[in-house]
């Protein structure tokens, strides 16, 4: 899973190692710092591989603040999209939810949106693109069938292919509407109607706030609103799949903000919504679509806010009696992330050191016996061997490195302020096993 380091391009070198500096998930980069994890992003793999075969899925990554589960999603989002998945991915927050009466449902919807990328447009924004492509590549093959490009045949038979694929899109919940404006698009596109165009991307970027505009704009009667986005979300998934890409995967980060709503009934009712989803996931009415959410274990477990508190999502995302710890269950619906164990850690911050070197082109002056106490001393101290992050323990040993690389005569002892016989409090006896770990 981990790539050799000897590899990263300078470009995501430096978003990577700014990213990880500051404590904030990489959007690029993320498998040349992977460590451990091997059996979760296995699990999520084998899930894309049944949305790609017509399949749905929902996974809950759970783990608390800096335990990893951003990262890996952004992780997993780099490999779908590798796989020729179009992904979306949003952060919720007071203003985005799963429903919500003042624009909060289409507040997400258009974040995703926004967020859409594919394989050739992996940095968002893709809508356009992906439309423009479907329609290029349907030209290409028909003007490959031996018709005359330009020719009223040819028009005729790249209408008639667009066509075929927007009328099987009617069928569909919404479906109608959605239709029009793909069709829409495609006058746009072969007139080279801009002001059209726009109207079609507004559209089904859910910019459109009246039904009225949208009539006078593209003659369609409905808007995407905060009652049907996730219609919209399917229709998209059944779309993306008819022109050629594996699915649809939906990364939702930050889920804690809808424990943290304060009105019950709101918050039933964006867990109601989240129970829509799901259900439809497990039984096949959201065919070709991923998601994967991402939350604390509050938000899953208190059963006076959380998911738990909502009798009919805790009978589903309740875990077996038999699940623990040292057996998991990684092929349910909830994924828990447990801490990185040392070793991994040990590796994770000498993979760090040597990006470091690379980006910095310096021989870095820590050796792996300094790295090794360094770590000691973060999972010293009480409570820090169930409760450290890879994120504190991270941002701290880059903090260290960029002061040693701006204060070139300075010891690395001198900086943590740590005795290098310091053996207090030792986390393993027998030291840091790397046998077994790609550094």
């Amino acid at each position: 899973m981990a790539q050799a380091v000897n590899k990263v391009p300078k470009r995501i070198l430096v978003s990577l190692l700014e990213s990880l500096s500051a404590g904030v998930v990489p959007r690029m980069g993320a498998p040349y710092v992977a460590i451990g994890r091997e059996c979760e992003v296995s699990a999520l793999l084998d899930a894309l591989e049944n949305v790609s075969q017509n399949g749905s899925f929902m996974k809950m990554i759970i783990g608390r603040y800096g335990s990893g589960k951003s990262f890996l999603m952004q992780l997993v989002r780099g490999y779908a999209v590798e796989k020729n998945f179009v992904c979306c991915d949003a952060d919720l927050s007071p203003e985005r939810r799963f429903f919500g009466a003042k624009g909060n449902g289409v507040a997400t919807y258009r974040e995703l949106i926004k967020n859409m990328c594919t394989k050739t447009s992996p940095d968002g924004s893709a809508l356009q693109n992906l439309i423009a492509k479907w329609i290029s590549n349907t030209q290409s093959d028909v003007a490959h069938s031996g018709i005359e490009v330009g020719s009223l045949q040819f028009d005729r038979a790249v209408e008639s292919k667009i066509y075929e694929v927007t009328r099987e899109a009617e069928n569909q919940v919404g479906g109608f509407d959605f239709a029009c404006v793909i069709n829409a698009f495609y006058r746009a596109y072969k007139n080279e109607d801009d002001s059209l165009r726009g109207s079609a991307l507004r559209w089904l970027r859910g910019e459109y706030t009246t039904r009225t505009e949208a009539r006078k704009d593209l003659g369609v009667s409905s808007i995407i609103t905060d009652e049907n986005w996730y219609d919209y979300i399917k229709l998209i998934a059944f779309f993306v799949k008819k022109i050629g890409y594996s699915g649809l995967v939906l990364f939702i980060d930050e889920c804690v903000n809808l424990y943290k709503i304060t009105n019950r009934i709101s918050r039933e009712a964006n867990y109601e919504k989240l129970l829509s989803m799901f259900n439809d996931t497990l039984q096949g009415n959201a065919k070709g679509l991923g998601i994967i959410l991402g939350g604390t274990p509050m938000f899953l477990e208190d059963k006076r806010r959380g998911l738990y508190s909502y009798e009919a999502l805790k009978s589903r995302l309740e875990e077996g009696r038999y699940a623990s710890a040292e057996f998991k269950n990684l092929m349910g619906p909830v994924i828990r992330l447990e801490r990185l164990d040392d070793n991994q850690l040990f590796a994770l911050v000498t993979r760090v050191k040597n990006l470091h070197g690379q980006n910095y082109n310096w021989d870095v002056p820590v050796t792996d016996e300094q790295a090794e106490i360094f770590l000691r001393d973060c999972l010293s101290k009480a409570g820090a061997g169930s409760m450290v992050t890879p994120r504190e323990i991270i941002r701290d040993f880059l903090g260290v490195l960029n002061i040693l690389y701006q204060n070139k005569d300075a010891k690395f002892e001198d900086v943590v302020k740590i005795s290098l016989n310091n053996t207090e409090n030792p986390v393993d006896e027998d030291g840091f096993d790397l046998s077994d770990i790609e550094l």
